[in-house]
């Protein structure tokens, strides 16, 4: 008996961590987090706690049914490359039919439904426009034609952004605006720095990532080029009213990031890809953490 209560207290966290991965929730996080600081950039009546609440669990639900989408319909794709070669929908361990259509589809209306019922549907609308953008125009249409996929791709973190901004006020600020612009010109500096770090596996499988189409050297500059550009512009809602612990939060990871840019385009490759990949998590954090922390300490 105790060997078989082990058994299966193994197999539920092991489902437990196939079920993480399939729906993408380490992305969902982050993407939920750019709502609620979309929402404490916006200027009007903060949101409640229960409201903040619903807000980010919507996002994450719609997030969530995308990135699940995303591996449903990319199994084939995902059987071709080390790094996701593992995953459930390409081993079998999930079954790629109806009902989990079922559960991806349903989890997406239920976001959206969430979103419209609590705060507004205009919160609803752009929850539902960032699930779209990443299932469908990135998944189905952009990853396996263009080298743009993944710039038109970083419209879903951008969408989250207006979602939590809306939320407060379906009339956009200059801030949330600014800040979803940030999100869409960090996404392929961030992509593309794994996929340099990743590129014979991109290449293997034909995916267009820009490493693969225009080679390394010239991928860290364009790399660069995005990073300086979003960073410079992170730094414009001072001008809106953010404070000094935004500024802060901003300079720091923005100056990491540029430097580890700028290292990449000393030394191109996998090993200064991975560090800048990396350094594009930490500027995110920072820029969204500390976007929530100047609103609510008030400093």
């Amino acid at each position: 008996r105790p060997s078989g209560r082990l058994a299966g207290s193994q197999a539920a966290v092991r489902l437990v961590g196939e079920l993480y991965a399939v729906f993408k929730l380490r992305i969902g996080f982050a993407i939920a987090l750019s709502a609620v600081a979309g929402a404490a950039i916006a200027p009007g009546e903060a949101l409640s706690a229960w409201e903040m609440a619903v807000l980010a669990l919507a996002i994450l639900m719609s997030a969530a049914s995308a990135g699940a989408f995303n591996q449903f319909a990319e199994r084939d794709l995902d059987a071709q490359m080390a790094r996701t070669r593992n995953r459930p929908f390409v081993t079998g361990r999930f079954r790629a039919g109806p009902l989990w259509f079922g559960i991806i589809s349903g989890l997406l209306v239920a976001s959206v439904v969430i979103a419209a019922w609590t705060l507004n549907t205009a919160a609803a609308f752009y929850a539902f426009c960032g699930a779209i953008v990443y299932g469908v125009i990135y998944t189905l249409w952009l990853k396996r034609r263009s080298w743009l996929n993944i710039v038109v791709g970083g419209l879903s973190g951008s969408f989250a952004v207006l979602a939590g901004a809306a939320a407060v006020d379906p009339n956009l600020a200059a801030g949330p605006i600014i800040l979803a612009i940030v999100l869409f010109l960090w996404t392929p500096p961030h992509f593309w720095s794994l996929a340099m770090a990743l590129r014979k596996d991109y290449a293997h499988a034909g995916v267009p990532m820009l490493p693969v189409v225009i080679g390394d050297r010239k991928a860290a500059h364009v790399i660069l080029a995005h990073t300086v550009l979003l960073v410079a512009l992170s730094l414009l809602p001072m001008a809106y009213g953010t404070g000094w612990i935004y500024f802060a939060a901003a300079s720091l990871g923005g100056g990491l990031f540029v430097w580890r840019s700028i290292r990449l385009t000393m030394n191109p490759g996998p090993k200064a890809a991975m560090a800048n990949f990396h350094a594009s998590l930490v500027q995110l954090s920072l820029l969204l953490l500390g976007t929530c922390a100047d609103s609510w300490l008030g400093i």
